[in-house]
């Protein structure tokens, strides 16, 4: 066969491969609103980067009149290409070839790419648009997630993992974004659950629709398993271009630098925080009136509100921070919150991020749910996050700091290597109002007039200890400052910190809290 007889045959089985499912099948899935793989490649990456591998791999399954049917690239599209200039590897399951299901060779495709993303120190990203396990391949398919769950874990901590969902993600299939760092979901798009509505009918006798059970909002809502939520597919490209700017390409990098830049004058700390102690007001902008540029991007918005965590940048360097939120529960710390927390503060420290707290917090949240939920158990994560996180971590306590809450948000128990607190910081074991009521109980019930006597022992309280200064007596406060030193104080603290070594017991690895 001479060469233009071989061009011709490749060209045609490029086209072929191209195509998907062909134009029927494309055409029904643009109707549902959802780009089709490659395009969503090319929308998400730099221009011209992507380079295709494996295009023309395609299924060795023979049963149930398999060996007759043609799978273009066997329903997932893999490779690599840059993002903001830099390289990563990533794959794309094309729902317009057999529903994007997954059998043995589009499992080995994908891992693959895993492996090449891990060999060569890069992010993996991944688009998940699958109606599932291939039931033609039986075992086979289940063994292909089974490669692909392993392969994540070992990914961890090693190279950033990216999932975005862009349609049914299923059964089995939920636990590989489940296992990535980060998950993107979008708006009447993403749906991801166990068990399906049809099986939830015929086992419980309940009607419900996918979006109710597992749609974009109830994930990044209700059930936390969903970190940003976009209105479309565009727009979560744009996300996820925003994110990795502020993350390392791996696990011995940093963060790349960027130009400094002051807060935006807009943002004031003597407006954002009120007078009164006990009004709540938004931590977010406390976050935009210290960091550069203002610019706070934000992870888990909409679930846990009671704690904001995200990135940001000081002085041009990624800062990851951790922030109780007074407008929700009083930034208190209950089971969710603790949850969120303390997985973002194991990635940041996995991926060298030094961290920051903002501490303003009654405590756990006391109750028979919480207790019953497990708040011993999942309050007690973040206690291990931060005790076994060693990156740079500096705390600020703003407001209140009670109790175990105190301890939990990165006190100097538990190993912050630099802690302030504003003028306004109340250390203490519980608010003045419990204290007085419980330590002042016999007088003020003597008293003639037992309310008058409540207020004098409250006063008494809060003096003697609602404030930063018996904790800075005892060393566990470095320094009381000004909000307007807040700023400064952090960037010099980040850069004395900027070459921390901390060596920890030799060991396999710690059991954390379940």
């Amino acid at each position: 066969m001479n060469l233009r007889t071989r061009l011709a045959e490749f060209f045609k089985r490029k086209e072929n491969a191209v195509q998907g499912g062909g134009p029927k099948a494309i055409e029904k899935q643009h109707a549902q609103g959802k780009l089709t793989a490659r395009a969503r490649i090319t929308a998400l990456l730099d221009p011209q980067s992507f380079h295709e591998c494996d295009m023309f791999v395609e299924h060795k399954c023979e049963d149930f009149g398999m060996d007759k049917k043609h799978f273009p690239g066997d329903g997932v599209v893999t490779g690599t290409g840059k993002i903001q200039g830099h390289p990563v590897c990533i794959y794309a399951q094309d729902f317009t070839v057999a529903g994007g299901s997954l059998g043995l060779m589009h499992a080995r495709k994908i891992t693959k790419i895993m492996d090449q993303a891990m060999k060569l120190g890069v992010p993996l990203i991944g688009i998940n648009d699958s109606g599932g396990a291939r039931i033609q391949e039986g075992v086979n398919s289940l063994a292909g997630y089974g490669e692909i769950f392993f392969r994540n874990t070992l990914a961890s901590g090693v190279i950033p993992q990216i999932s975005v969902v862009l349609g049914p993600c299923a059964g089995g299939a939920v636990y590989s974004p489940a296992l990535t760092d980060f998950v993107f979901v979008v708006d009447k798009i993403s749906k991801m659950f166990i068990t399906g509505p049809e099986v939830i009918k015929t086992v419980l006798g309940e009607e419900i629709s996918m979006e109710e059970l597992g749609g974009a909002r109830v994930q990044v809502e209700i059930s936390g398993n969903a970190h940003f939520y976009a209105a479309s597919e565009q727009e979560c490209f744009d996300q996820i271009n925003r994110l990795v700017t502020f993350i390392p390409w791996n696990n011995k990098k940093k963060a790349d630098p960027y130009p400094a830049a002051l807060p935006k004058p807009e943002y004031s700390l003597e407006r954002v925080i009120p007078a009164e102690p006990t009004q709540p007001y938004d931590v977010r902008d406390v976050i935009r009136a210290i960091f550069d540029g203002s610019d706070f991007f934000e992870v888990q918005e909409h679930w846990a509100a009671n704690i904001v965590v995200g990135f940001a940048r000081l002085k041009g360097e990624t800062v990851g921070i951790v922030a109780n939120q007074p407008l929700v529960l009083a930034g208190v710390l209950d089971v969710d919150s603790s949850d969120k927390a303390a997985r973002f503060i194991r990635f940041c420290d996995a991926f060298n991020i030094p961290l920051v707290t903002l501490v303003d917090l009654p405590g756990y949240l006391p109750g028979v749910d919480q207790e019953h939920a497990g708040v011993i158990r999942h309050g007690a994560k973040i206690l291990y996050a931060y005790s076994e996180a060693t990156v740079p971590k500096i705390t600020v306590i703003l407001r209140k700091a009670y109790g175990g809450g105190y301890i939990a948000m990165c006190s100097r128990h538990l190993g912050a290597d630099f802690l302030f607190a504003w003028p306004t910081a109340e250390i203490a074991v519980m608010g003045p109002e419990g204290a007085a009521n419980i330590i002042f109980r016999a007088e003020i019930a003597e008293a003639a007039d037992p309310a008058a006597m409540r207020r004098q022992k409250v006063a008494e309280y809060t003096e003697k200890f609602a404030n930063p200064f018996i904790a800075a007596a005892n060393g566990h406060v470095d320094a009381v400052i000004s909000p307007q030193e807040t700023r400064g104080f952090l960037i010099h603290a980040l850069e004395i910190s900027a070459h921390k070594s901390e060596s920890r017991p030799a060991k396999k690895h710690g059991v954390p809290p379940s």
